[in-house]
């Protein structure tokens, strides 16, 4: 591990190390991390000719921060993340020193941390939704029922996991075919269900969820597990991943994977970015355009397979 410097600059890095201890209650892993994070930091700073705080500027951070992703001869380029903590420990060590007076100016309030790679949401075929959905036709009782108008729900209107098993029986209007989902910051929104979803829910109320609710002691929700109480999100996740295996999917699928299947399908459909923000129930459009990334993608693979001159 780095050791910080027997100079002004590695007193003041143990000071903000003993605060961060002390008074904050870091965990002793993290300030172990941020003193390899100091000492690199302290040993930029020496090679670069800086022995006094007062004189770092906001190119020295960023300049740092470039050399934590390059490496060098005595280091190996750090990960986004590895990257990111370190100038969280350089950027409240320089904080650290103007609430305390130590200097004038803080040259690292204006750099921010690497962005890490956006990762594209997961999404399964249509097909592979369709065997997911004939997968729970396993047994006899309410069980596939349930089972069946869980994830027919899930991928009809990309509810979240918390929406579907908070679902009461009042929430669902399967006459006009909508359904109430009680999102984040607790906000309302009605989203319509496809014909299969009526279906499977009309199914699991009929013939299912009595039988399930005569062995409880009588609750409002809508997916109940074998006792009769309120289906947990362990279990309809255990639901889904046992669909899965039976269906041959590989991969980790759960409530995740049909929200964002839902959301893809339906732009690889045409459906406008907007409308998709609504039915998913996101606060902003940004948050949803990360799936025309996956539909742009998937546009992508399709020309290179169909078009003559592609490849």
């Amino acid at each position: 591990m780095g050791e910080l410097p027997n100079s002004g600059i590695g007193a003041a890095m143990r000071a903000w190390l003993s605060q961060q201890q002390v008074e904050r209650g870091i965990a002793h892993n993290t300030v172990l991390s941020y003193t390899r994070d100091l000492a690199r930091y302290a040993a930029y700073l020496d090679e670069v000719g800086i022995d006094r705080l007062a004189d770092v500027r906001s190119n020295h951070v960023s300049d740092f921060l470039q050399a934590l992703r390059q490496g060098d001869e005595q280091h190996r380029p750090l990960s986004i993340a590895s990257a990111g903590r370190a100038l969280i420990a350089v950027r409240g060590f320089h904080r650290f020193l103007l609430l305390e007076g130590e200097t004038e100016q803080d040259p690292a309030a204006d750099i921010t941390p690497p962005r890490p790679v956006q990762r594209l949401p997961k999404a399964i075929t249509i097909d592979a939704v369709e065997r997911l959905i004939d997968a729970t036709a396993f047994g006899e009782g309410p069980m596939p029922l349930r089972d069946r108008a869980l994830i027919e729900l899930l991928y009809g209107t990309g509810a979240r996991i918390s929406e579907a098993i908070g679902l009461d029986v009042d929430d669902l209007d399967l006459e006009s075919g909508q359904v109430r989902l009680l999102g984040k910051g607790n906000k309302q929104r009605i989203v319509p269900l496809g014909r299969y979803a009526s279906r499977a829910l009309d199914d699991y109320l009929v013939r299912g969820r009595p039988i399930l609710a005569a062995r409880g002691t009588g609750t409002p929700e809508v997916f109940l597990h074998a006792r009769g109480g309120p289906l947990s999100r362990q279990s309809a996740w255990a639901v889904i991943r046992a669909a899965a295996r039976r269906a041959g999917i590989a991969g980790d699928i759960g409530p995740h994977t049909l929200r964002h299947s839902f959301a893809t399908h339906l732009l690889d459909g045409g459906a406008d970015v907007r409308v998709v923000q609504e039915l998913l129930g996101h606060a902003s459009v940004s948050t949803t355009q990360i799936y025309t990334l996956v539909s742009a993608q998937h546009l992508r693979e399709v020309y290179a397979q169909a078009h003559p001159r592609a490849r």
